[in-house]
């Protein structure tokens, strides 16, 4: 998308860089704004909210939704980002709450699958498997 139309502000460019300091990380809004909370720049949270929402819009980020009692989860985009084909699917533990992004032949089998012998196309940027992760399991 053209960005020659977009303001560029002090927070746009600092949100901007701590994005592109963590690709491929899933955050809040709320750990942004703690974020910068903690480096004693403050941003508002209706300012993150209104970048990250306008960041998603111009496809530099991505935005999830898992469940209703979770909050939505950006992830900046890098043009080398391993989701760009949107063939990745999340795993989220149930105690801790971290998200792990997903990239296995197996489930694109079981993507053919469900295609093939069901009739359903599984969106897997939308797919989310629930259970726990190694250090939760005590693994």
């Amino acid at each position: 998308m053209d960005n020659h139309g977009k303001y560029r502000t002090k927070q746009r460019d600092i949100l901007m860089k701590y994005l592109e300091s963590i690709p491929g990380i899933h955050i809040t809004a709320n750990d942004v704004c703690d974020y910068f909370k903690d480096q004693g720049n403050p941003i508002g949270q209706a300012t993150v909210y209104r970048q990250l929402e306008s960041l998603v819009d111009e496809g530099l980020v991505n935005k999830y939704i898992f469940d209703a009692g979770s909050p939505a989860c950006f992830e900046y985009m890098q043009p080398e980002s391993h989701c760009e084909a949107k063939t990745c699917f999340h795993c989220k533990c149930e105690k801790c709450g971290k998200l792990i992004h997903l990239k296995c032949d197996e489930l694109e089998e079981l993507k053919g699958h469900l295609m093939e012998h069901h009739g359903f196309v599984l969106d897997p940027m939308r797919t989310v498997l629930y259970g726990l992760c190694s250090d939760c399991a005590g693994n």
